[in-house]
């Protein structure tokens, strides 16, 4: 089980506007639920968003004004009678606050003020923010359209408050399980994205100078044409002197499989077919050594892998992180991977 504390730090990383001052009290404070963290940071994180502007947007309304405004539709008015009563029917443009990324931080802010696994302290937060909301519908949690969520400069701010609404609905939401309740975990869709950014923004924080990136990779392919090629893309890619280390990361309940016709367990086979793809395609393009590492998420399982190997010329390496334990230990941990792979590296951190 990963300490909350843990989680928040991943946050952190994952999003660096939450390394802004006006969340450090939220570090020194203790949670014992998910939900309480992400109620502590979707309260702080609304009130920022206030201070700045609710975002506003024009919505097509049609009513029944006593007084014209934008486009009057007569035939409508004459039809239901409303001239004689002094009304017209109207057709206009309102700039209003009823966005649907305002409706999601509301609907998402009262599930969570309604959860059982949240203080009264993010409680009170979150009610006073939610006092802004007044015009704003609220949705169901579980109706909630994320695919409908579009980002652009100005509604950029936005982008880490409906992420950590996403996280908050998936622990939130209530599933039956063999004709019992259950509260559905945030490990099941969210930890695999948010390890792969937490170890991809660690490195590009503290290793800058290694230009980490999630780099395309092409086929390397004597076809002018690779349409129906799948895509390659890195979880993080790492530079130094021309030389190159791969990472994939994997976040899943068991690491390695077992064989029904032996007792040997091995990972699975493709995740390491995914790996060294990616670096003999990669090797392909480049005069410089190419390495690729499998880091895992570590489970509870009494053996997990720890290997380095050479294949075909490359090195591959499967390693574990352990989340459960000290945020320095981690720390040292993803340090250590860049020692191990280049000893000559000068590290600035750790």
């Amino acid at each position: 089980m990963i300490p909350i504390k843990n989680i928040y730090y991943m946050l952190a990383y994952a999003f660096q506007v939450l390394q802004a001052g006006t969340y450090k009290d939220i570090e020194g404070e203790e949670f014992e639920h998910l939900n309480d963290l992400l109620a502590a940071i979707l309260a702080k994180g609304i009130a920022n968003q206030i201070k700045r502007g609710l975002g506003k947007e024009y919505f097509e309304k049609t009513d029944t004004l006593n007084s014209p405004r934008g486009k009057i539709e007569f035939s409508q008015s004459l039809k239901m009678q409303n001239l004689l009563k002094k009304r017209l029917v109207c057709h206009y443009d309102e700039y209003s606050e009823n966005t649907y990324m305002n409706q999601v931080l509301k609907s998402i802010a009262t599930a969570l003020v309604r959860s059982s696994d949240v203080k009264a302290i993010q409680k009170k937060a979150l009610q006073r923010v939610l006092l802004y909301f007044h015009e704003v519908e609220l949705l169901h949690p579980k109706m909630i359209q994320w695919s409908n969520i579009k980002y652009h400069r100005n509604n950029a701010t936005y982008q880490m408050l409906i992420e950590i609404c996403k996280m908050a609905q998936e622990s939130l939401l209530p599933t039956t399980q063999e004709g019992s309740r259950r509260l559905r975990q945030f490990e099941e869709k969210n930890m695999p994205r948010l390890f792969e950014k937490f170890v991809f923004e660690y490195y590009r924080k503290h290793y800058p100078q290694m230009k980490p990136s999630s780099a395309l990779i092409n086929w390397h392919t004597s076809e002018s044409k690779s349409d129906h090629l799948p895509t390659m893309k890195t979880d993080v890619t790492l530079e130094h002197n021309g030389d190159t280390l791969i990472i994939d990361t994997k976040y899943y309940s068991e690491i390695l499989r077992s064989h029904p016709e032996s007792d040997k367990k091995s990972i699975q086979a493709a995740h390491l077919y995914q790996i060294f793809s990616y670096v003999k395609n990669k090797a392909a393009q480049s005069t410089n050594e190419v390495s690729g590492l499998l880091l895992y998420a570590k489970t509870d399982e009494e053996t997990f892998p720890d290997s380095c190997c050479t294949i075909i010329g490359n090195k591959i390496s499967v390693k574990t992180l352990d989340l459960n334990q000290d945020f320095r230990s981690i720390q040292e941990q993803l340090n250590g991977i860049l020692k191990e792979w280049d000893d000559s590296l000068i590290f600035p951190y750790g």
